[in-house]
């Protein structure tokens, strides 16, 4: 959902999941599922041990991530580019919408692949990790968009609008958020590892953590006051379960996903079905939009898509970073500081950088296929 966030804006149309399960259903589903998670991460080290219950729920949701990770990078492919020339050169998309479509679509990963290109050649982990913190800054703003997505969607198919003193206020608590995420806990520059490559850090002053801690709080108090005063003027309150998904996406996939390492594990994971709930929703909507008489059935349109996104998923973060890694760096008889499989580690930054710039683009209001996600069916 957004890395930009879905704000369907005026005319969209109240649908509600029909019943008591389903709703429960899609609550666990975008996020809720979290908060059976926080006790048995709290419990698990207390029975097992903590080692175990780390490894186990490592060894878990390494398995998964062929499943619901890498599958939901890949279908954002899937999505932007699917009728790429109407988009980019005709008349699918206003004149906005369409330079946005461009550049992230074009633009954006060119100077991404250039730069990963430019640092595997000349075997520069330095260069290469100033690509993967980038990808470390933007995550925290991918996630806590994601989660405004969310709940503006949510809101928007029970009927509930996001006003424009909410949005802001949400915006600046998810802003907010993202900034303290990123600056704490406050610590020097040095040394770390990431999908085998060795990198010199930037700092994190204690300086920054002590702003961006004070903006949060004051963010806090803020969507507070912009809650209650459009409660009692509109009377109308905010959906509960969307809003505490939205809490969860912030709170605990965010500002606080490094406090147990366990939870830390399945954030990603659960991030990614939140992701891929709301692109079933809307792919449904697409494919009944575009049903004629002799269409294939619905149900085997939709598996073949999620087999699609399976299969690319495996081709981005597995087969060809792998024969790569294989072949040109894999009888290195001195490895570096790229280690042994800097072509993976290229492409796990690039697709998620890129995955985060499509996604501003594809979630917005300003494209017609997102009034698809609030029309009753």
């Amino acid at each position: 959902m957004t890395t930009g966030a879905i704000d369907l804006g005026e005319g969209s149309v109240a649908l509600a999941p029909p019943g008591l399960a389903a709703r429960f259903g899609e609550f666990l589903a975008v996020g809720g599922a979290t908060l059976a998670l926080l006790p048995l991460a709290w419990l698990a080290p207390k029975l097992v041990g903590t080692d175990d219950a780390e490894l186990a729920a490592g060894f878990f949701t390494f398995h998964v991530a062929f499943v619901l990770n890498d599958p939901h990078f890949s279908v954002t492919y899937l999505l932007f580019y699917d009728d790429v020339r109407r988009r980019a050169f005709g008349d699918a998309f206003g004149r906005a919408q369409r330079i946005r479509y461009l550049v992230a679509g074009f633009v954006v990963p060119a100077l991404l692949v250039g730069w990963a290109a430019v640092a595997v050649a000349r075997h520069s982990a330095r260069l290469l990790g100033f690509e993967i913190q980038l990808m470390f800054l933007l995550v925290g703003w991918h996630y806590v968009k994601q989660g405004f997505g969310v709940l503006s969607t949510l809101a928007a198919r029970r009927g509930r609008k996001i006003r424009p003193r909410e949005r802001l206020a949400l915006l600046f608590h998810c802003y907010a958020a993202w900034g303290f995420a990123w600056a704490n806990p406050a610590t020097p520059a040095g040394d770390f590892e990431e999908k085998g490559v060795v990198f010199r850090s930037v700092a994190h002053p204690r300086w920054l953590e002590l702003v961006t801690g004070s903006v949060l709080a004051a963010s806090v108090l803020v969507l507070a006051w912009a809650l209650v005063v459009e409660r009692r003027r509109a009377e109308a309150r905010m959906p509960l379960g969307p809003f505490v998904v939205f809490l969860i996406s912030v709170w605990v996939w965010s500002v606080f996903s490094a406090v147990n390492p366990i939870v830390r594990y399945f954030v990603p994971a659960l991030h990614s079905l939140q992701y891929l709930y709301f692109v079933g929703l809307l792919r449904r909507a697409e494919l009944r939009e575009s049903a004629g008489a002799f269409s294939p059935p619905l149900t085997s349109r939709l598996v073949l898509f999620a087999l699609s996104a399976l299969g690319l998923g495996f081709v981005l973060f597995h087969g060809v970073p792998g024969i790569l890694d294989a072949t040109l760096f894999g009888r290195r008889r001195a490895p570096d500081d790229l280690g042994p499989t800097p072509f993976f580690a290229a492409f796990f930054v690039v697709v998620n950088l890129h995955h985060y710039v499509m996604d501003a683009v594809i979630w917005r209001r300003e494209n017609p296929k997102m009034q698809l996600l609030a029309r009753k069916r």
